[in-house]
């Protein structure tokens, strides 16, 4: 059976990791099964990319910020391909097109359409390990693509898949899925394993471990996913998201997630007529905006206050496309908000049980924590507040839910 696994920035940001690295590959390459590694780039090489960018260009074309954002994970390929030769054992580097991972041409945030694994096969025949660039891949017209932000985790999940792997093994800086982040809970626990369900909405709403694309295409292939640390020993535990879990009535919020990616957009006193909504989200979507929460209040005189959320990267671009449209609705103004925070309980017993919403805001309130807006889902209760309470809100729900207790059994 084919082994999948994928090791993030922080498990070969330096020479001495990626050696460290190598050295975890070469051992269980001599197990004798066919491993296909997929990588990220080194450290904060991706960041470093996008400030020489920025440093040319107002504006950079996507098309060409793909070209130059795929170079960090084909270094950290060619590097980590010739560490694992170095200890031994036959490896190779490729890129994402040449391990035949193809996609649409949405530059920056392209969807994989399918894989051709018959260069991987014809690799591991001749004994190699295979050292896939993630994150990227080649459009219709040759052309580099990349899947996004975290988009590593995305082709690796999509290669378990193509290459019919047992688990998709998934290693970074953290020992697995945690109750919450624990750089801002210390009292945070790891989680033994987690739904697929519960962790694509926590990947959805903040939680940076996993990518949430990654968690559809493990959910929808039913291929477990294994995270866990590079730093921990070999074969150490970390978390299991699978398909389903053993429910625990205990333990019906199974994590808090926190997510500082947020800006909002607010049309103030729009006309509340039919097919307001579709004026406004089509032309965003067209433009390549992907909006995430969206809240319409109903005011007096059949006004409405439209209010949605978007990342900081999209705030401009979402401005500009729109304010035309709010003058054309007749919108008294337009506002932005980038000092915003989401915070998210997630638990799939909460469908079952009332009293978690009342418990949540009771908290908040008493801590004199404002919620400016509210959303949910049959597993997820989403509040936005301001930036600066934002961990503090994740400190007082981790322990206003006894997620720092083990679950008993």
């Amino acid at each position: 059976m084919t082994v999948v696994q994928k090791y993030g920035g922080t498990s070969v940001g330096s020479i001495e990791r990626l050696q460290a690295v190598a050295a975890r590959i070469a051992h269980r390459a001599a197990q004798g099964r066919p491993m296909a590694v997929v990588v990220s780039a080194m450290g904060k090489t991706t960041d470093e990319l996008v400030a020489l960018a920025g440093a040319v260009s107002a504006r950079p074309p996507r098309r060409e910020m793909d070209m130059l954002l795929a170079t960090g994970e084909i270094v950290s390929s060619a590097l980590l391909a010739m560490a694992v030769r170095e200890l031994g054992h036959g490896a190779v580097a490729l890129t994402g097109a040449q391990a035949g991972v193809f996609t649409d041409d949405t530059f920056g945030r392209a969807r994989i359409r399918g894989i051709d694994t018959e260069r991987i096969q014809r690799e591991f025949a001749a004994g190699n390990v295979v050292i896939i660039a993630g994150f990227q891949g080649a459009s219709g017209e040759a052309d580099f693509t990349t899947l996004g932000r975290g988009g590593s985790d995305t082709s690796a999940v999509a290669l378990g898949a193509a290459l019919h792997a047992q688990q998709v093994e998934i290693y970074t800086d953290v020992e697995g899925i945690y109750t919450t982040d624990p750089r801002i809970e210390p009292d945070a626990r790891r989680l033994a394993d987690i739904a697929a369900e519960e962790m694509l909405e926590a990947a959805a709403q903040g939680a940076g471990v996993m990518h949430p694309r990654a968690v559809e295409l493990g959910l929808l292939y039913d291929i477990p996913i294994v995270v866990a640390s590079s730093f921990a020993a070999d074969g150490a535990a970390g978390t299991v998201i699978r398909k389903e879990v053993l429910m625990e009535p205990e333990d019906r919020v199974r994590t808090i997630a926190l997510d500082r990616d947020v800006a909002s957009l607010t049309l103030r006193q729009v006309p509340d007529r039919p097919g307001i909504a579709a004026q406004l989200f089509g032309p965003l979507a067209d433009a390549g905006i992907s909006v995430d929460t969206i809240v319409q209040n109903a005011g007096e005189d059949r006004l409405t206050d439209l209010t949605f959320t978007v990342s900081h990267a999209d705030l401009e671009q979402a401005r500009e496309v729109a304010a035309p449209l709010a003058r054309e609705l007749g919108a008294a103004e337009l506002l932005h908000d980038h000092d915003l925070v989401k915070v998210s309980l997630i638990g799939t017993g909460m469908q079952s049980a009332p009293g978690y919403a009342a418990l949540m805001f009771r908290t908040l309130s008493d801590a004199d924590i404002n919620i400016e807006l509210i959303t949910t889902s049959e597993i997820r209760i989403t509040v936005l507040l301001r930036s600066e309470q934002g961990e503090q809100a994740v400190q007082l729900l981790h322990r206003a839910f006894a997620l720092d207790q083990p679950v008993s059994t």
